[in-house]
């Protein structure tokens, strides 16, 4: 059986602007869709742009697998249209002069499988294109844009997906339609991709793993629980508001209401209708932390309707505000809730009591 090929990308680079340096040191595998996630300004789009070879600033080693693509001190620098990395912009950037077929064939003969008329019908299926082949760009919706784009950059055969914020300028609903596309890649293509953004919950559904940049550095590297829910900024201010990630099995819906029940642990959940799951599957939920309120009894007569039993964890209080993240441990799950501090003091919460976590809005971000 032969070997799977490295997919470990190293990078140790500056880049040095006017009012802006990048200075990154990156050792990691990127095992499916690893997110890079960070505030508007922190690097996110700068990275991406020095990995593709497209930052001419850029100084010291770029490498992915057993190829160098960059090493300043031998003056090597392998030029953008030879690096194997496909790039997916916000905006998709079609040639506006060809079909959504001319699209794709055009990035088709020019890839590493141009002689491979199976992959890009392979890619046609997958992306659901067939409808779409003969159409102008010019008049397709924003959701099949960017399925468009994605198509054409796996049509020309590269080995990382470089994935630059491809959702912000989609409404909600086109979001939801090209989620599934952007979430099966790893699983049918086997490319990794890097995925930008600076939406949490973005995050949490895409990422399995999440490396966190700030002011152009590297922060944190760790699960999409950790980063996402704060455990590596404890005692710190942080750049987002915290989630709490919940792995529940889908036990039933309630049509008539759009409703699903899921069960996470031994407690019952009710969410807004999960319409790709049936009883038994297991899917991920996330809950920011402003979506948390503590009780320190059992609460009646309330619209909300999730109510989770466990015990009170850390108290941290945050920096410069009148608030406080206070995690309430439910099964060995950490649930993140951001409380005032006078409600902290009143309600008398210490580490080790019994808490209530009531859950305001949960979110379907991820089908396991």
């Amino acid at each position: 059986m032969s070997e799977l090929p490295s997919t470990i990308l190293s990078v140790a680079v500056q880049v040095a602007y006017p009012n802006f340096r990048l200075d990154v040191n990156l050792n990691e595998s990127l095992d499916g869709t690893v997110g890079l996630f960070g505030p508007s300004g922190s690097g996110k789009s700068t990275l991406l742009r020095v990995i593709a070879g497209l930052e001419p600033l850029a100084l010291g080693t770029i490498g992915f697998g057993d190829e160098r693509w960059q090493d300043s001190a031998v003056q090597r620098n392998v030029p953008p249209h030879h690096r194997p990395v496909g790039y997916v912009f916000q905006r998709a950037r079609l040639f506006p002069h060809l079909s959504v077929e001319g699209n794709l064939e055009f990035a088709h003969s020019r890839g590493s499988r141009a002689s491979d008329i199976d992959a890009k019908e392979e890619v046609i299926v997958a992306m659901n294109l067939g409808s779409l082949l003969s159409r102008d760009v010019d008049g397709l919706s924003g959701g099949e844009t960017q399925r468009v784009a994605l198509a054409r950059t796996l049509v020309s055969g590269p080995k990382i997906l470089l994935l630059d914020e491809p959702l912000a300028a989609l409404d909600v609903r086109a979001k939801n339609d090209i989620f599934p596309y952007l979430e099966a890649l790893p699983a049918r293509f086997g490319i990794p991709s890097l995925f930008v953004s600076h939406s949490v919950h973005e995050m949490v559904r895409l990422a399995e793993k999440v490396i966190a940049l700030d002011e152009g550095r590297v922060t944190a590297v760790g699960g999409a629980s950790e980063i996402l829910g704060g455990a590596l900024y404890a005692g710190h201010a942080l750049p987002f508001e915290p989630v709490s990630i919940l792995n529940v099995t889908v036990s039933g819906h309630l049509p008539d209401l759009r409703l699903t029940q899921v069960l996470f642990g031994d407690q019952q959940l009710t969410v807004p209708e999960m319409s790709t799951v049936v009883k038994g599957d297991q899917a991920r939920l996330s809950v920011s932390a402003a979506d948390i309120v503590i009780a320190t009894s059992y609460p009646e007569n309330l619209s909300v309707r999730n109510v989770l039993f466990g015990t009170v964890g850390q108290i941290i209080e945050m920096p410069g505000s009148a608030f406080a993240m206070v995690t309430v441990d439910v099964g060995g799950t950490p649930l993140k809730a951001r409380i005032t501090r006078e409600a902290v003091k009143d309600l008398g919460l210490e580490r080790g009591g019994p808490a209530y976590a009531l859950i305001k809005t949960a979110i379907f971000d991820h089908r396991g």
